[in-house]
C-alpha cells in the first residue's frame, strides 16, 4: 500500500525543493544576456509587412435573413491559413461569430471600424465600399 504524503497543519515547516533551483546556479555567457529574446511562435506577426494591398469592407444584408453582416474582400497574394488567422483575430476583437467563405473574410455583426484598424496594423490599405 502506498504511503500518503502529509502536509503539517500545526505550522511546522514544509519539505519543498523548488525546480528552478538548479537553473539559478547554472552558468551564463555574457552574449545572452545582451541579445533580445524574441516571440518564435509567429514570426510574421512581430514584424507586419507594409502595403500589402488594398481589401474592401462591405457591410450586406441580402440573403441573411435581415441580419448585418461585415464582408472583407479584394486579397491578393495572401493564403487560406492567413486569412483564417486574421478572421480568428477579427472575431476575438469584435466578440462576434465569423468564417472565411471564398476567399472572403465575413464577420457577424457591423464591426467595420475595428475590422479596418486590425487590417491596417496587418498591413493592408482597408477601403470602406458599399452602403
Amino acid at each position: 500500500m502506498k504511503e500518503k504524503k502529509r502536509v503539517p497543519t500545526d505550522g511546522g515547516p514544509i519539505k519543498w525543493v523548488s525546480p528552478f533551483a538548479a537553473l539559478k546556479d547554472a552558468p551564463r555567457s555574457a552574449a545572452s544576456l545582451t541579445q533580445p529574446v524574441y516571440d518564435q511562435r509567429d514570426p510574421a506577426s512581430t514584424q507586419p509587412k507594409k502595403n500589402r494591398g488594398r481589401v474592401d469592407i462591405i457591410r450586406q444584408t441580402a440573403h441573411r435573413g435581415g441580419k448585418t453582416v461585415t464582408v472583407v474582400t479584394g486579397f491578393v497574394g495572401i493564403g487560406q491559413a492567413e486569412k483564417e488567422r486574421l478572421a480568428k483575430q477579427v472575431q476575438k476583437a469584435c466578440g462576434a461569430g465569423g468564417t472565411v467563405k471564398e476567399g472572403r473574410i465575413e464577420i457577424q455583426g457591423d464591426q467595420r471600424d475595428a475590422i479596418a484598424r486590425i487590417l491596417t496594423e496587418a498591413g493592408f490599405r482597408p477601403v470602406f465600399a458599399g452602403g
